[in-house]
């Protein structure tokens, strides 16, 4: 028989350790150390705790661990730990026969209110009762065709600009100044423009910018879908 909590302690400052230090290394608690070293078991959680402790703390200091265990044992514990006894519990079965039974009853229900309604719709039901299929070839509303006339803005920036707009087949549909800031809009597969100065002339073509040529102080262009070009012979 040795005492245990002195012997811990020698242990300990044979080596010039401190408690934090222990504390850090074994991760135990100080306070917990300190009543190892002074045998104050009863402020430990459990017996299990005090076990674990003073074999870990022991093996730390480079003693036996199970001899301070078993020492712990013979002086402090009378008897290990024991869960009591909890009676498993069993579920009742309950009884589905009458469930079971219900839910064929239904089933078989469900199956003949559908087969009736199946017979009185083709008895009854015309030639006609079959529902048009929708052609969906046919273009969607709200969607322009892609052969429909382009949207053309000519828009003047930075300055006004003298403009003249004619159709594919010539025909006049504009002439005139454009004011800085100011938008005219037309709506064609093709037109012939003639701008003055060219540089103050900005093209949207279905809300997307389109690249203008520049050049000298007029400029003939050709606005279609695809974009802006210097029109032929200009």
């Amino acid at each position: 028989m040795f005492e245990i909590g002195n012997s811990l302690r020698e242990a300990r400052l044979r080596q010039s350790l401190e408690l934090t230090e222990a504390e850090l290394a074994t991760k135990i608690r100080g306070k917990y150390l300190r009543a190892l070293e002074d045998e104050q078991f009863d402020l430990l959680p459990a017996q299990t705790y005090v076990k674990g402790f003073l074999r870990t703390y022991a093996e730390w200091l480079g003693l036996d661990g199970q001899l301070y265990v078993d020492e712990y044992n013979s002086r402090y514990v009378t008897g290990e730990d024991e869960l009591p006894y909890r009676p498993r519990r069993t579920r009742t079965p309950h009884p589905r026969r009458r469930s079971d039974s219900k839910a064929v009853v239904y089933a078989l229900t469900g199956i003949a209110v559908v087969t009736a309604l199946v017979i009185v719709a083709w008895r009854y039901g015309g030639p006609d009762d079959n529902p048009a299929i929708p052609n969906l070839a046919q273009p969607q509303p709200g969607k322009p065709s892609p052969t429909a006339a382009p949207s053309i803005v000519l828009r003047a920036v930075g300055g006004d600009s003298l403009v003249t707009v004619r159709t594919a087949r010539g025909k006049q549909v504009f002439q005139g100044t454009i004011e800085s800031g100011r938008a005219e809009h037309f709506t064609s597969k093709r037109l012939w423009v003639s701008a003055r100065p060219p540089a103050t002339l900005r093209v949207t073509i279905n809300g997307k910018r389109a690249p203008t040529p520049r050049g000298g102080t007029a400029q003939e262009l050709i606005i279609t879908a695809k974009g802006v070009s210097v029109a032929p012979g200009a």
